[in-house]
């Protein structure tokens, strides 16, 4: 998957994924994005900074492990500014959504996510970790995947 920071012709900013580089292109030509501000159809990709990794980051395991991203919540930013309560929030909710109906595979992810497509286990809705190079082969290869910013728990 492919992060884009996007905006509309009425200046609004906003945040896409896509399957891969060119799928944004092939999408806006078509007039199927827009923005959740105004729905406004006329949307660019914006001036964006370049995503770097941390020296000596690294990430827990475990079914109530910070999956992603994985610098800290508290320097999380939208638009230059910490993330907004309201947000937060949301992204809290989203959170407890995903770990009360989804079952959580860890690091597997892509190798279950697989297994499903292929009808060796059981359909189901799962979660875990898995690089941005196997998101994007998964996406590519037509089994769907999301990626949800993965905040602290609201209890915790």
């Amino acid at each position: 998957m492919i992060h884009y920071q996007l905006q509309c012709g009425r200046g609004h900013g906003f945040d896409g994924w896509f399957p891969g580089s060119d799928a944004f292109d092939r999408q806006a030509a078509r007039g199927l994005v827009e923005c959740p501000v105004c729905a406004d159809t006329a949307v660019q990709r914006a001036l964006m900074a370049p995503a770097l990794a941390r020296h000596g980051a690294g990430r827990a395991s475990g079914p109530h492990a910070e999956a992603a991203p994985p610098q800290a919540a508290s320097d999380m930013a939208v638009s230059g500014e910490r993330l907004p309560d309201h947000v937060r929030a949301a992204l809290q909710r989203i959170r407890a959504e995903v770990e009360r109906h989804c079952d959580y595979v860890g690091p597997d992810f892509a190798e279950e996510a697989r297994r499903i497509h292929r009808g060796e286990t059981p359909h189901r809705a799962i979660y875990g970790e898995t690089t941005s190079d196997q998101a994007e082969q998964l996406a590519e290869d037509g089994i769907e995947v999301a990626r949800i910013p993965w905040v602290p728990r609201a209890d915790g």
